[in-house]
């Protein structure tokens, strides 16, 4: 899929973008990068995990709010790294605008801006080495030659959009992960969890964000 496939973006509110690709917002106005840190953070137990070459792999790049949240956590002196798998990415005049409601990251956010703006794909936030890879992450998952620590499954939902959570790429997703890595997602949808347990995970649902009352997450056995 070229890199000009980029996301159909509406404004709700003036500030928070919906895809209209999948008539979904890409996060919540009061608490996205708080959703952010609870959800993909805490739910792949990070803060404890974290350690130099550590690999977070991610489906569903959208505006780089969880990878921004990542670089916020992460002060070590050896890097780590991050992968996403992105089918429609947004602007970059569209992701700054999105990130204008969230000003804690905006003082690392510039590095990414600029990069993105220039058609960088592969570029350093703070202390994270990231890469996004543009396409139908079918495909593109498939062909990746590396393994993943913890994974953000953040694509939208599963009613909206449920080519990402279908049994193939979830198997997929099991495979490119190492025994002992997790997952942590933002949906507790019964098939997603039981899609999970067939590619490896020990599947829980567990408290989710504000308004949310469930989330998943898992440990690759």
């Amino acid at each position: 899929m070229p890199d000009n496939q980029t996301a159909r973006i509406e404004w709700r509110d003036g500030a928070i973008p919906v895809s209209t690709q999948f008539d979904d917002p890409y996060f919540s106005i009061a608490s996205g990068l708080e959703e952010s840190r609870h959800v993909f953070l805490a739910g792949n137990d990070l803060p404890a995990r974290l350690r130099a070459g550590f690999h977070v792999a991610e489906l569903g790049f959208g505006t780089g709010l969880n990878m921004l949240a990542l670089a916020l956590m992460w002060e070590g002196p050896e890097p780590i790294r991050f992968t996403s798998f992105e089918a429609y990415p947004m602007t970059a005049a569209d992701i700054a605008t999105s990130l204008n409601a969230f000003p804690e990251v905006q003082p690392i956010a510039a590095p990414f801006l600029d990069a993105w703006a220039k058609g960088e794909r592969r570029f350093t936030v703070g202390h994270v080495a990231v890469e996004v890879i543009i396409g139908d992450a079918r495909e593109t998952l498939a062909a990746w030659d590396a393994q993943a620590d913890a994974w953000f499954l953040d694509g939208f939902s599963p009613q909206k959009n449920p080519e990402l959570w279908g049994d193939d790429l979830m198997q997929t997703v099991g495979h490119h992960t190492i025994t002992g890595g997790t997952f942590a997602t933002y949906t507790a949808a019964g098939h997603v969890r039981r899609k999970l347990t067939d590619a490896g995970f020990a599947v829980e649902r567990v408290t989710g964000y504000g308004r949310k009352r469930h989330m998943s997450r898992g440990t690759k056995t």
